[in-house]
């Protein structure tokens, strides 16, 4: 038995195949596996610019960034070296020196 992928919409890993479509029981969202994989190859992180993220770029803080559950702040100008991508809300995972390993939004960096 091949492995389904999860819903799109709401990550239900109880999908079926209906025909060519497959369907989430879940909350009914309809999709051809020709569809995900346009959509994946679609995605593509961009900073505040519009310039295309990659691994391994350096960044630069625009905005200054309150760092939740701290009194620390990520100034504005702070230099990021060695950024990776991830899905999700916060798509940066990174190491701030005198902070630590943090996630950032792409919407608040810019492209060194």
């Amino acid at each position: 038995m091949s492995q389904l992928p999860p819903c799109p919409k709401c990550n239900s890993e109880f999908t079926y195949e209906d025909g060519v479509q497959l369907v989430c029981p879940e909350c009914a969202h309809e999709w051809t596996e020709a569809e995900q994989a346009e959509a994946e190859a679609e995605k593509v992180i961009r900073d505040a610019n519009g310039n295309e993220l990659q691994d391994g770029d350096t960044i630069t803080v625009i905005k200054d960034l309150k760092v939740k559950g701290s009194s620390a702040v990520v100034k504005v100008g702070t230099k990021v070296k060695n950024i990776r991508l991830v899905d999700g809300d916060h798509d940066i995972d990174c190491k701030i020196d005198g902070i630590g390993p943090m996630k950032l939004k792409s919407e608040f960096v810019k492209k060194a």
